[in-house]
């Protein structure tokens, strides 16, 4: 039975180093990179459990895409700033994080048929399509809920170590397509095509609204 009081007087003793440590220095900086690009943050504590942090992150990425059958570029620019409450329930580096991002977050599309394709239920030749550009515009706010791990306010020493991972999510993105060079580019029942296809790609781009967070990063604190 003696074991238990020691063990309470351990933990009492670690969380008191803990809230010891945490009443150090209550701003810090730092940088991350992850899914939502390479950003900036800035941290504020306002107690041992809570931190407010700011962020500045910016994504440019191109990968190949398919909707509909037909072969994209797709050219990803996020410029978003997020807004935060960092939450540190053991008062130690683990985390619980609710906020949302803000900002501009668009995905350029285009294509160049080589072969005919299906546009909003009709088959069309390469010549009559030509150049297929489109945007696919997700929600400028996007919530965010996430778990992880900053040290940084609990810990000797300026540099602290963050790591969190979770969800962005927005509503059904907005697609418009378009075409250029084409001998039907011009043509109304064509155009009324391009719009029904707008709608396909709308449904495929679905996941787009549901944004994964995985992130890394190094704070100094003042």
């Amino acid at each position: 039975m003696r074991l238990i009081p020691v063990v309470a007087a351990t933990l009492l003793l670690s969380a008191g180093s803990a809230m010891a440590q945490s009443s150090g220095p209550g701003v810090a900086v730092g940088a991350t990179v992850g899914t939502p690009g390479i950003g900036l943050d800035v941290q504020v504590k306002i107690g041992p459990i809570f931190t407010l942090r700011g962020s500045l992150d910016r994504l440019s990425h191109s990968a190949d895409q398919s909707y509909d059958g037909i072969d994209y570029n797709a050219d990803i620019a996020f410029d978003t700033l997020g807004g935060f409450i960092d939450m540190h329930p053991l008062a130690n580096g683990l985390l619980i994080s609710g906020g949302a991002y803000v900002g501009s977050r668009d995905v350029a599309l285009a294509a160049t048929p080589t072969g005919p394709v299906d546009i909003g239920g009709q088959t069309y030749t390469p010549g009559q399509v030509g150049t297929l550009n489109g945007t696919v515009k997700l929600a400028d706010i996007a919530p965010f809920v996430g778990i992880g791990w900053d040290d940084t306010f609990y810990r000797q020493g300026r540099w602290g170590f963050r790591a969190i991972a979770g969800v962005a999510w927005s509503d059904k993105p907005e697609v418009a397509l378009t075409s250029t060079g084409g001998s039907l580019s011009n043509d109304a029942t064509f155009r009324a095509r391009l719009r029904d296809e707008s709608r396909n790609i709308t449904d495929e781009a679905e996941d787009y609204g549901l944004f994964p967070v995985i992130q890394v990063g190094v704070n100094y604190k003042f």
